[in-house]
């Protein structure tokens, strides 16, 4: 197996273990004037009330937020969020931006070049038709979800068909549709679609990493075996 230098010290665990703990909930990981990036209305309000003040996301209420295209909406629970904030400053300064922090320290992928859009080396052109060409993993930043939601990640390194907007097109759609329901719906053992498995990928306004494909995948009551041959 290849060897990794983890970077322990830029690691989500260790912005997370500091801010989760806080007992100060009014502090903040930045100067309030001078966030690490633009932040919604909705963030701030998230920024202003303790864990206990918010409600997290119910499967049905992600399905209305997903369905409805809602997906700003989505929220992390407020100390999440002053971790997100903290690591994403120091991940930027110490590694130039957060897809450099994925590729070395996350994903492993070497880009066949570094000059413009990343284009990586495949054993398929078809995206997520084989898994050298994708990751699964745990998503380190998930939204504030009710008990027995995981939320996932799949990184592909062939980008998915998008019109202008930064939306699938019907292709591209049934291409995730096609590969979540064989690597995801059936091996949660879902009956009815929706009912354990749920999916969707962000527009470009909404990424916080635009320059490698993704696709969020949460799924709700799935054997812990099963979750753990997911995600690494």
């Amino acid at each position: 197996m290849e060897h990794h230098d983890i970077d322990i010290e830029s690691s989500p665990a260790t912005f997370q273990s500091t801010w989760v703990g806080n007992p100060d909930p009014t502090a903040l990981p930045f100067p309030r004037d001078n966030p690490p990036f633009q932040l919604t209305s909705v963030d701030w309000h998230q920024l202003s009330i303790t864990d206990d003040q918010f409600t997290a996301h119910t499967w049905e209420d992600l399905h209305h937020l997903i369905g409805t295209n809602q997906l700003d909406e989505l929220k992390r629970w407020p100390s999440f969020l002053k971790a997100y904030l903290a690591w994403t400053a120091h991940v930027k300064a110490k590694y130039g931006n957060i897809t450099n922090y994925l590729l070395t320290q996350r994903l492993f992928w070497e880009p066949a070049s570094t000059t413009g859009a990343f284009n990586f080396p495949v054993k398929n052109t078809t995206p997520f038709a084989d898994p050298a060409d994708y990751l699964i993993i745990k998503n380190d930043w998930t939204y504030a979800v009710t008990p027995g939601i995981s939320h996932i990640v799949v990184w592909s390194k062939k980008p998915l068909p998008v019109d202008g907007e930064g939306a699938l097109t019907a292709g591209g759609r049934g291409l995730v549709e096609e590969f979540v329901k064989r690597e995801f719906r059936d091996k949660a053992g879902e009956v009815e679609e929706g009912t354990k498995v749920q999916w969707f990928k962000n527009t470009t306004n909404l990424q916080s990493v635009r320059s490698l494909e993704h696709v969020h995948v949460l799924v709700r009551d799935v054997d812990e075996e099963v979750l753990k041959q997911w995600m690494n």
